[in-house]
């Protein structure tokens, strides 16, 4: 499709489509695969009709950041409430946890174009705190409600609770970005998968009371 080939988009529909593309160009190449000029030529309009959409780049990216948050939302999600019921309160609430961080590294390595792109935008300035997102959104919002879970059912100390959304995260974060672009990315899947059940456990028993 070319700008000329009579393909005519209605108000909002064009700003719909460049974000479609931009995130699979997202998907396949991360966050610098993707630049207006050619999201706008993939769709098949000039870049100054994409630039009537969006200002810059950071713009765009914005857009797509927030997909592919909601993607990774929806992977942990998945994996939080799969966790069986057939087990004791603060049993499925600690494996809640531990599915929550699973999740999180998984689709980092299933998806590493769209996790990069995820926390590439400085759209988002960060949560009331100034650490890190808003904490009642987003895979971030998640894990919040799993922690305030592990209060509820008294495996967590209500005094050990602020902050340890901050260490979960980064210990997952840093654990994917290990894996992605450090050393453990060449480890066996064998060896990652138990090195990243050997953090999980971890994490687990030191919020523990």
């Amino acid at each position: 499709m070319s700008p000329s080939s009579g393909t005519s988009y209605h108000h909002g529909n064009l700003r719909a489509a460049l974000v479609e593309t931009g995130f699979t160009m997202a998907r396949e190449s991360g966050p610098d695969g993707v630049a207006l000029r050619e999201v706008a030529r993939r769709v098949g309009v000039s870049h100054n009709a994409a630039y009537r959409h969006f200002a810059d780049r950071e713009q765009l990216l914005g857009e797509i950041a927030e997909q592919a948050m909601d993607a990774l939302t929806r992977a942990m999600q998945t994996r939080v409430d799969a966790v069986p019921h057939d087990q004791g309160t603060v049993a499925r609430a600690r494996a809640r946890l531990r599915e929550t961080g699973r999740a999180y590294v998984e689709f980092a390595l299933a998806e590493p174009g769209l996790f990069a792109v995820a926390f590439a935008s400085k759209a988002d300035a960060g949560g009331a705190d100034g650490l890190g997102p808003p904490t009642d959104q987003g895979p971030y919002g998640l894990l919040n409600d799993v922690l305030d879970e592990l209060v509820d059912v008294g495996y967590v100390h209500p005094d050990e609770r602020p902050g340890s959304e901050v260490v979960c995260w980064a210990a997952v974060h840093g654990f994917a970005e290990l894996c992605l672009n450090g050393p453990l990315g060449a480890a066996p899947a064998a060896a990652r998968d138990g090195a990243l059940d050997r953090l999980l456990v971890t994490i687990d028993r030191g919020l523990g009371t």
